[in-house]
């Protein structure tokens, strides 16, 4: 097979990865179809049959979602429960933005490991070359199939953190302030979920909805430190539990992790100042120095070439 052959199809593979990245993205957050069916057939004038609004729905939902699902339904069978609970446990942590079960997370990684293995390991097969050569550039490209999502659950918890501990002093301040002008806790998490739109707010809005459902206050703010993942968040969440059981004010204390949490703030903000000298010498000495070299002697370099002493050099090499 030649070369041209062989660069197609890596751009079709090339193609299909961005395919699938964008359609991850672009992807709905998941709802009961139930619920969808029953009020898309209410607001409709003239009866309509489940055919065709099953067929109203786009070709995500109909086709590829329910392919994956059955896939993380096999899964499923042959994964044990504690893979299952820590690969639920991670994609809370994240926000679970494209709201996956775990067993279809799992099923992702294996069939990317596989269309990424399988296509590099069919280019070189069919390109009339010895397919030992290509087998370890399949095995890989089957490795990096398969840990991209890991990685990219990784990264989506990291910014989740990343932006939860940011908001929390402002977030406390808030608290206090409509602590100290006489609402309860529940009604200031409520304040604090109306005013922002970040995770740290949705986070407050899910604890506002499982006290309402039941759950004791207690349990629901020890589930929301869990779900994130923030030792400033969990030591919060002691500390306000410590203080409606011992009958301490919830305004002082809420003013002692505001202040607390903003010179924590502040000192990691300094670690990271401290940190971006050492960061800035691989990219210095990598790209920006090689570069200056070329700038300041290459002029230089060629005059010395051009000179009688270039000749010398030229012909002794």
């Amino acid at each position: 097979m030649s070369v041209p052959l062989i660069a197609g199809l890596l751009a079709i593979v090339v193609l299909l990865a961005v395919v699938l990245v964008i359609a991850g993205i672009r992807a709905p957050a998941a709802q009961d179809p139930i619920s969808e069916r029953l009020a898309e057939f209410s607001v409709r004038d003239e009866p309509i049959s489940l055919e065709e609004i099953e067929l109203s729905q786009r070709f995500y939902e109909r086709v590829i979602l329910p392919f994956f699902n059955q896939i993380g339904q096999l899964a499923q069978r042959f994964t044990p429960q504690a893979t299952l609970e820590s690969t639920r446990r991670r994609l809370d942590m994240a926000g679970n933005p494209m709201q996956l079960d775990p067993a279809f997370f799992l099923a992702m990684r294996f069939v990317a490991a596989a269309v990424l293995g399988g296509l590099i390991f069919l280019v070189f097969l069919f390109s009339g070359r010895n397919w030992l050569q290509g087998l370890g550039l399949s095995v890989l490209f089957l490795l990096l199939g398969f840990f991209f999502p890991d990685l990219w659950l990784r990264s989506k918890i990291n910014g989740r953190q990343k932006g939860v501990f940011r908001a929390m002093p402002d977030a406390l301040d808030l608290l206090t302030i409509a602590v100290e002008a006489g609402l309860g806790f529940d009604a200031a998490m409520s304040k604090v979920h109306e005013k922002w739109e970040n995770d740290l707010a949705l986070e407050f809005g899910r604890v506002i909805q499982e006290i309402r459902l039941g759950k004791l206050r207690r349990e629901a703010l020890r589930d929301m430190a869990e779900r994130l993942g923030v030792a400033e968040m969990t030591s919060f969440v002691a500390a306000v539990i410590q203080s409606e059981q011992l009958g301490v004010s919830m305004a002082k204390v809420l003013r002692i992790q505001s202040d607390q949490m903003r010179v924590r703030r502040r000192q990691m903000a300094e670690e990271e100042a401290h940190r971006a000298p050492i960061k800035m010498i691989f990219p210095i000495g990598i790209l920006i120095f090689p570069s200056l070299l070329i700038i300041l002697l290459g002029p230089a370099a060629m005059l010395l070439l051009r000179s009688p002493l270039g000749g010398i050099l030229g012909a002794g090499g």
